[in-house]
């Protein structure tokens, strides 16, 4: 059983809901991201979203665009992005860690090597926003001989045979982005999140995340109440480019532990 299926079963034992923040590997620089991972696990994170930074992020917004452009400038690769997770995993053996990024780093560095690279520094799952499943059977079997779960996602727009697709090849859970745009775009439409949910579960068994658009406790609530799992990204990273370097762990936490404490009430 892996990491991420274990998290969720224990979540639901508990009816509680995951909450899962994404943070950019690099920003604001290389000694950061480790202190910050660790943070957000004290802080109540079930499951951490680790972005890969890459040069053409086309489906994230303004300010995870200049999350990868700080670390980039850092000169952080997919091999130090994993290195990070090693060091990380060297204090924390239970805490799943996804891989978020684009499909050209991976197919650089080549499937068969990043699934053993991942699978040596612990990384549980991979989310390649520019993948379509269509296209991703032989390089995501490298990924599960290796006992990694690819992960998927869905989106408003999805078809039914999209969706059967991914129910298909799924693993750990399914991360249904939440509105039409990009990462951290507002105008959040919670009814219409009410009305998808039940119908992804026709098709779907795995857990779903829900994410794109979710800034603050109240909304994360309201989103927990119709799903498995909170995903935050862009407030996260918009704490940390606001942060000075003393303060930014602390600032971090101090949301993460909010968004907690709201989630816990659904």
């Amino acid at each position: 059983m892996s990491r991420i299926q274990t998290t969720f079963e224990k979540l639901k034992q508990r009816g509680r809901k995951a909450l899962i923040p994404f943070i950019t590997a690099g920003d604001p620089n290389t000694q950061t991201t480790v202190p910050l991972m660790h943070a957000l696990v004290e802080a109540g994170a079930d499951v951490i979203e680790l972005g890969v930074p890459f040069s053409d992020p086309m489906a994230d917004g303004p300010t995870i665009q200049r999350a990868s452009e700080r670390a980039l400038k850092h000169g952080v690769a997919l091999h130090d992005v994993l290195d990070m997770v090693a060091q990380f995993r060297s204090k924390d053996v239970s805490t799943p860690v996804v891989l978020m990024g684009y499909g050209n780093p991976i197919e650089a560095m080549g499937w068969e090597c990043f699934a053993t690279r991942c699978a040596e520094a612990g990384v549980d799952g991979v989310l390649t926003v520019d993948f379509p499943p269509e296209e991703s059977h032989e390089a995501f079997g490298h990924l599960h001989r290796h006992g990694i779960d690819p992960i998927f996602l869905l989106a408003p727009t999805t078809s039914d045979a999209r969706i059967a697709q991914v129910a298909k090849l799924a693993r750990g859970y399914v991360y249904y982005v939440s509105l039409k745009g990009v990462t951290g775009a507002g105008h959040l439409d919670l009814s219409a999140i009410a009305q998808k949910i039940p119908h992804l579960r026709q098709h779907i068994r795995l857990p779903i995340g829900v994410g794109f658009g979710i800034r603050d406790a109240e909304t994360a609530l309201a989103v927990a109440k119709l799903c498995d799992g909170v995903v935050v990204g862009s407030r996260i990273v918009q704490e940390i480019e606001n942060s000075n370097e003393q303060d930014l762990v602390t600032n971090v936490g101090k949301l993460v532990k909010e968004l907690r404490l709201a989630i816990d009430q659904a």
